[in-house]
């Protein structure tokens, strides 16, 4: 008998000692949370007041992500929108146009054409070509590109369809008279 009640007022004594620990650490709990709040609310105010104080700050931070640049790729009846490349030959290709082309085929994947002007290149190696890819082959041959596929070739990117969907279809095979223009 002795040992089942020295046992239950050992039990009785601790579940006593954690219930005062679990009730006295509750209000620092509490504290830490209430000034990790007013320390994260003190930053985002001190960032606000930071853009609003300096509109020079304000205005350079709004410039850092550019505005997306379109232009429209006519095929037929199919309009499609494409989206430029922050790229000096995007920018090169955008200030030839208007432009029509016949574009012919190669491989059943891409329609290409000689441009009558070279534009600047920054060439690269994607890997993979995505149906919808704008590219530049050297310094004077545009792509359109219809299919999705790996390449070892290297392109400057002028832009991308913005929704490829039926661009295949409408390519088609051959040749194919393609209307470049910025409205």
């Amino acid at each position: 008998m002795t040992t089942s009640r020295s046992v239950s007022r050992n039990s009785q004594r601790h579940l006593a000692i954690e219930y005062c620990m679990v009730r006295g650490l509750r209000p620092w709990r509490g504290l830490g949370l209430l000034c990790g709040l007013f320390v994260l609310g003190g930053c985002a105010a001190a960032q606000a007041q930071s853009a609003t104080s300096n509109p020079s700050t304000a205005a350079a931070e709004a410039t850092v992500q550019p505005e997306e640049s379109r232009m429209w790729m006519n095929v037929g009846e199919r309009r499609f929108s494409i989206i430029l490349a922050d790229t000096e030959a995007a920018q090169a290709f955008a200030a030839l146009l208007p432009l029509s082309m016949d574009m012919a085929d190669l491989h059943r994947n891409e329609k290409y054409v000689d441009l009558s002007q070279s534009l600047p290149t920054n060439a690269d190696r994607p890997g993979t070509i995505y149906n919808g890819d704008l590219m530049l082959y050297g310094s004077r041959t545009l792509v359109v590109f219809y299919q999705t596929f790996n390449s070892s070739y290297s392109y400057t990117r002028l832009g991308r369809v913005d929704d490829p969907d039926g661009l295949s279809q409408v390519l088609g095979r051959g040749s194919v008279r393609i209307e470049f223009s910025s409205n």
